[in-house]
């Protein structure tokens, strides 16, 4: 079974710890040293899982709106977790940054 709950760290050391879990779920994300952004602080995240009573391996989806000193930034991340064969939870997701922009014609390069 798939539960989000708890506390998943990623390739690169960042880490994500959901507290509260029903269909949707919150806690915060921690920058890992990978980010290389000092101004990076702990911010909280919100999203939804797919009830796993109806998919043994949900496709989820969360936004972390970055808690910065100078600069709004916001990441979506929508992602799937996997169960092995040994019963060991992996989670694998896609994400979108977006950073505020002073203008229209700055747009383009707003979001990565």
């Amino acid at each position: 079974q798939c539960l989000l709950s708890g506390s998943w760290q990623s390739d690169t050391g960042c880490r994500m710890v959901v507290s509260t879990l029903d269909k949707r779920f919150s806690g915060f994300y921690l920058p890992g040293p990978a980010a290389g952004d000092s101004e990076l602080l702990t911010s909280p995240l919100e999203g939804s899982q797919q009830d796993i009573g109806l998919v043994p391996q949900p496709i989820f989806s969360f936004t972390v709106n970055w808690r910065l000193r100078e600069t709004a930034r916001t990441t979506v991340f929508l992602g799937q977790c996997y169960v092995d064969t040994n019963g060991e939870e992996t989670l694998r997701a896609l994400w979108l940054l977006r950073e505020a922009a002073d203008s229209p014609a700055e747009d383009w390069k707003a979001t990565r």
